[in-house]
């Protein structure tokens, strides 16, 4: 294998969230008065940062609303939600053996800093990775400054990496910077959608991604 440097997005791609997202977003939506919005809405904004996803949902929201909604979206998440989240099978296998290989791990994500590191920290899974990059600390995806800030950091050529989403606002992301992507297509967007962002492969699990990448 030849990338020196693996990034995953981490809702959709190495989190099972997809549908606590939804669960979230909707209640929050319901708590401010706002229209209500379908599954497959929310599930199409699932890789921006959260004002961008917001606004997308709901484009006449006022600033105080969005607020609202931002507070409310984060406690739905962590507190309220009963939808179930976990990591994908594989995906705690996945990060040690690729890190037993000496590959650079980063992960690119939509989250906030703090949902980020509440999540690593929960999880014990911080030490895995040598750099993250929040939406919330750059530009969201699909501007590749996110991306392109960790190659900086790290020293690492575009064609030295990798990106691993679930989103074509992954893979888009990683074709402006001049990054490889692979799709997984068990995460918000449908496998059909993913090809049109031209990844160099779709996987349906992580244990695919494994195999792959050790070839």
């Amino acid at each position: 294998m030849r990338y020196e440097l693996i990034v995953f997005d981490w809702d959709g791609t190495l989190a099972d969230s997809t549908g606590r997202i939804v669960d979230s977003m909707q209640l929050a939506g319901r708590l401010v008065g706002l229209p209500a919005i379908s599954d497959a809405a929310v599930q199409n904004i699932i890789g921006l940062g959260l004002p961008e996803a917001i606004r997308t949902l709901w484009p006449d929201i006022k600033a105080d609303q969005l607020d609202v909604m931002r507070d409310a979206y984060a406690r739905n998440f962590v507190y309220d939600s009963q939808v179930k989240m976990q990591l994908f099978d594989g995906a705690e296998q996945l990060l040690a053996s690729l890190q037993s290989q000496g590959k650079l791990l980063a992960v690119a994500t939509g989250k906030s800093r703090r949902g980020l590191d509440r999540i690593l920290d929960d999880l014990k899974l911080g030490h895995r990775f040598v750099i993250t990059r929040c939406a919330d600390e750059t530009r969201s995806k699909p501007d590749p400054l996110m991306l392109r800030e960790i190659l900086a950091e790290l020293n690492v050529a575009p064609e030295e990496a990798l990106m691993v989403g679930d989103t074509t606002y992954d893979l888009d992301m990683a074709a402006a910077a001049g990054v490889d992507s692979v799709g997984m297509s068990h995460g918000a967007h449908e496998e059909d959608v993913l090809w049109v962002s031209k990844p160099k492969q779709i996987f349906h699990s992580l244990a695919e991604l494994h195999d792959w990448l050790g070839r």
